[in-house]
């Protein structure tokens, strides 16, 4: 996991950073994910309305995700001869196209093809996100511009679902979609307006996948970057009912915990370009440690509700810097081949969020949250050594090294 630069790159960095196009990426991000948060909001009232059940309905989650997962790996190459500028504004308009075929669904099967649609713009849109930014702003600016687009996760994350919940009810559930369409059609207006043409680069064959990750400390870094996930994931999987059981918070106390803990997120998003400006290595090292160091807290006290808010701000806040800070990794360590670099990134992610809520489940049926927390802890901690090992005792090899 070395941190020096390799001699190729993506594309020459641009002298001027074009923060207009990176904004534009951004708002494609809180577009995409608030559409992919909206059914977990919405859920009762479209099983209701379709007369299925709710575990049906919670399919267009699913079919989302594994949708996600499998673009992931193949969008670099399937569009390896397109102007990256005409791809990007392809996924808006399949976000767009995803929210207006949800919104007038007649039934399940035609809202599953369009969450069908959104996951290929999710998939395609994550995968090009940080070789995007390397194309945008200058070398020492692509931290900063990364923790920007990130900021429309973090964004959504806190809005989605309070909001899709209280204009579903106000409007209905299907105009909550339409609402969801307009942030396609700004963001694509936006995105044709402010993103430069960029002709593809780097190999991008399906074998592409396969070489880096034989590149050396890329295999280790990628097994770090899904267990930090993975630890993520089945903590916040199984953070309600170990709030609701152990501090026995109410249920308006759940919900003041979870607006700080997106809140929370959403600053250490916001700092995570100063923190990776002054150190990659560090930042990587020191979220988990920090997660992993909070959940064993969690696992072994009987936490008062305050405490227990004070910790899970934290968390999402250290949280926040860990997309951006793996973001940046990549843009680092395969310079030359982001887009591939980026697909395994995201499909990493989508694995981890499998495996942190199936893993968890076992977990939590056999040990409770408590047991949940101590196995998260135990994998985050375990990242870090992997992470500090990888930096720290491995010889880099002779190449510009990336500024501490």
């Amino acid at each position: 996991m070395s941190e020096c630069i390799s001699p190729g790159r993506l594309a020459a960095a641009p002298d001027r950073p074009a923060w207009g196009a990176v904004f534009g990426l951004a708002l494609g991000v809180f577009g995409l994910v608030t559409a992919e948060f909206l059914p977990a909001s919405l859920l009762t009232p479209m099983a209701s309305s379709l007369g299925v059940t709710e575990g049906l309905a919670g399919q267009a989650v699913t079919a989302t995700s594994a949708v996600a997962l499998v673009t992931s790996l193949l969008i670099a190459a399937a569009t390896r001869g397109i102007d990256r500028r005409w791809v990007l504004m392809a996924f808006s308009v399949l976000l767009i196209a995803s929210n207006l075929l949800v919104a007038f669904a007649p039934s399940l099967a035609v809202i599953l093809l369009g969450r069908v649609l959104l996951g290929i713009a999710i998939g395609g849109f994550w995968t090009m996100s940080a070789a995007t930014a390397m194309r945008l702003v200058p070398d020492a600016m692509v931290p900063r511009a990364l923790s920007l687009i990130f900021g429309g996760v973090s964004v959504a994350t806190i809005a989605a679902a309070p909001l899709g919940s209280y204009f579903g009810h106000l409007f209905g559930w299907r105009n909550v979609f339409l609402l969801a369409t307009s942030l396609g059609v700004a963001a694509l207006i936006w995105q044709a307006l402010t993103l430069p043409r960029m002709a593809p680069a780097g190999s991008t064959r399906l074998g592409t996948l396969v070489d880096v990750l034989r590149r050396p400390g890329v295999a280790l870094g990628m097994g770090a970057c899904i267990m930090v996930f993975t630890g993520h994931f089945a903590f916040f999987t199984y953070l309600r009912p170990f709030l609701e059981g152990v501090p026995g918070v109410d249920v308006n106390g759940l919900s003041a915990m979870l607006l700080g803990f997106g809140v929370a997120n959403f600053v250490g998003t916001s700092l995570s370009g100063l923190l990776l400006q002054r150190s990659l290595r560090m930042t990587l090292l020191l979220m988990p440690l920090a997660m992993g160091g909070i959940g064993l807290v969690l696992a072994g006290m009987e936490t008062l509700p305050w405490v227990a808010a004070l910790l899970v701000a934290l968390w999402g806040m250290a949280f926040g810097a860990v997309p951006v800070a793996w973001s940046s990794w990549l843009t680092r360590v395969v310079p030359d081949e982001a887009e591939s670099g980026g697909g395994l990134i995201v499909a990493a992610v989508q694995l981890a969020i499998t495996v942190g809520a199936a893993a968890g489940g076992v977990v939590f049926d056999a040990g409770g949250a408590h047991g949940v927390f101590a196995a998260s802890a135990v994998l985050l901690l375990g990242a870090a050594l992997v992470v500090f090992r990888g930096f720290w005792r491995r010889p880099a090899p002779a190449a510009a090294p990336l500024a501490r």
